[in-house]
């Protein structure tokens, strides 16, 4: 059940119940919206006051059902894989269209940085920044954001995408790169990660990516073009883990990073580490972006560091680890 909807209150429809449409759902909902939370299952954690409802994203008109009379639609999917994306995608992308077609609804895309590659120099990532992606999760992804804008400036749509980086936040845990090894730490044992330890890496809070969609969504101004998350300054995988074991009062863990070679080998029997190897690149080297246009057009800023490692460590120690 939910509760009592005020009479102006506008119908805002997310889609996808991951972390990151479970962390929309909840923002729109304190703004008093009526909330109607879509997944293939229609079942999960209770959202006080959101409406859950079980709808087959690749069903155009089903979607078109129950997205009718919102006057946004969010897109915070992910196919069921990394490796089902080049099969599961194109459905999905192709309803969400027509849905915003038919409808009127706003599209919002939760996107996020796999259509940049390796960063060259100092400067740091930007929505302008060129694409050069890295394999077939960043072509699809770029292709996908490209067509929905182009959707846009042909006035066939309205449309805006919010790319962020890897996520931050509570109940994330195997999903995130800087989550995955919460539990690790808690008890004492090595972490995994990608890449290097000492490379200055951007991580984004999941509550301000929500809001950063939330706010894009009835600011027509800010539609048709490409904004990156509010997103705190750089920390290292090693920072991070340091920060998170303070948090926990538990030793700094020991860290080790996953070779490529063993990463290809471990891949053999997981599809998703094998396709986590295929942007590995974004933790050999700085992998920064810089979100200061989106604080300045739309007046959201990043939540406090410390916010940030406190509720990530305290809400992600039950979880397990892909790598352990």
């Amino acid at each position: 059940m939910t509760d009592q909807i005020p009479h102006n209150a506008q119908k805002h429809v997310v889609i996808g119940a991951g972390p990151a449409g479970r962390a929309t759902a909840t923002h729109l909902k304190n703004l008093e919206h009526q909330v109607v939370l879509i997944s293939r299952s229609g079942s999960g954690p209770t959202i006080h006051g959101v409406e859950r409802v079980a709808v087959d994203a690749t069903d155009a008109q089903a979607l078109v059902r129950a997205v009718d009379g919102a006057e946004v639609m969010y897109n915070c999917m992910n196919p069921t894989s990394y490796a089902r994306w080049a099969t599961e995608w194109p459905p999905i992308h192709a309803a969400l269209m027509h849905t915003a077609q038919v409808t009127g609804a706003v599209l919002v895309t939760l996107s996020n940085l796999y259509m940049y590659g390796p960063q060259r120099d100092a400067s740091p990532i930007t929505p302008e920044s060129p694409e050069d992606p890295q394999d077939d999760k960043g072509r699809i992804r770029a292709r996908m954001d490209c067509e929905t804008l182009q959707a846009h400036q042909d006035g066939t749509l309205r449309a805006v995408v919010v790319r962020a980086s890897d996520f931050l936040g509570p109940d994330i845990g195997a999903k995130g790169h800087g989550t995955r090894n919460i539990p690790a730490i808690a008890h004492g044992r090595r972490a995994y990660v990608l890449g290097r330890t000492d490379q200055p890496h951007s991580w984004t809070y999941i509550d301000d990516a929500a809001a950063t969609l939330a706010t894009v969504a009835t600011s027509p101004e800010t539609h048709g073009r490409v904004w990156f998350a509010p997103t705190n300054a750089p920390v290292t995988q090693r920072e991070l883990a340091d920060q998170i074991a303070a948090v926990l009062q538990v030793p700094s863990p020991k860290i080790s990073s996953l070779p490529l070679g063993l990463m290809k080998v471990m891949g053999i029997a997981s599809p998703l580490i094998r396709e986590i190897s295929s942007i590995a690149y974004q933790f050999k080297g700085p992998w920064v972006i810089d979100s200061s246009a989106t604080s300045q057009a739309v007046g959201v800023y990043p939540t406090g560091w410390n916010t940030v490692v406190r509720r990530s460590a305290r809400g992600n120690v039950d979880e397990a680890s892909e790598f352990s």
